[in-house]
């Protein structure tokens, strides 16, 4: 939907909107981050998800749930345009934790726990580690299956994927990306 059918038609020109301190917009994008995942490990499925024209899902067919929690985050962050900032509404304090806390001490013993066991899912944490040095995100905890409209699209879509790679399909709608 372009701007003119969102606000409304106007005689006036359009004014210059504000310059991004990289490539995106300056208004801050709120997003919801969910994974699925239909046995532990088994068929997976991820979302972010803004609202219903600014989503994305994906999955996996043998994955963990704190896997596709962390892809939700990570396709996220890596769809975003850098400087425009970014607040993340999830479910898992796992995730939450893992990227605002446990991540520095991680890198600082070569991505080993403080027990000295290998971090799981260091791939995606790495990855992460990066875009979150480079996006600064927020995170806000909430609520999973508790009436949170976005977090609950979230999480529908994420069963979908998951539900879908599980009876063999791979004809889910990827969503429309990030649109707004």
């Amino acid at each position: 939907m372009d701007q003119q059918s969102l606000f409304g038609a106007s005689d006036a020109p359009a004014p210059e909107p504000p310059k991004a301190a990289a490539d995106g917009p300056t208004t801050k994008l709120v997003a919801a981050t969910d994974g699925s995942c239909l046995r532990n490990p088994g068929p997976g499925g991820w979302c972010w998800y803004v609202n219903d024209d600014c989503w994305s899902v994906g999955g996996e067919e043998e994955t963990t749930n704190n896997r596709m929690e962390l892809l939700a985050v990570l396709s996220l962050l890596e769809a975003v345009p850098v400087g425009r900032p970014v607040h993340i509404m999830a479910d898992s304090s796992y995730v939450i934790d893992a990227c605002t806390k446990w991540r520095h001490g991680w890198k600082k013993k070569n991505w080993r726990t403080s027990s000295g066991e290998p971090v799981k899912n260091r791939d995606l944490m790495e990855r992460l580690d990066s875009l979150m040095d480079t996006h600064a995100p927020t995170f806000e905890w909430v609520r999973g299956h508790q009436g949170h409209p976005e977090n609950e699209a979230a999480d529908v879509r994420a069963r979908t994927v998951a539900t879908s790679i599980q009876s063999g399909l791979d004809d889910w709608d990827p969503g429309p990306g990030l649109t707004c």
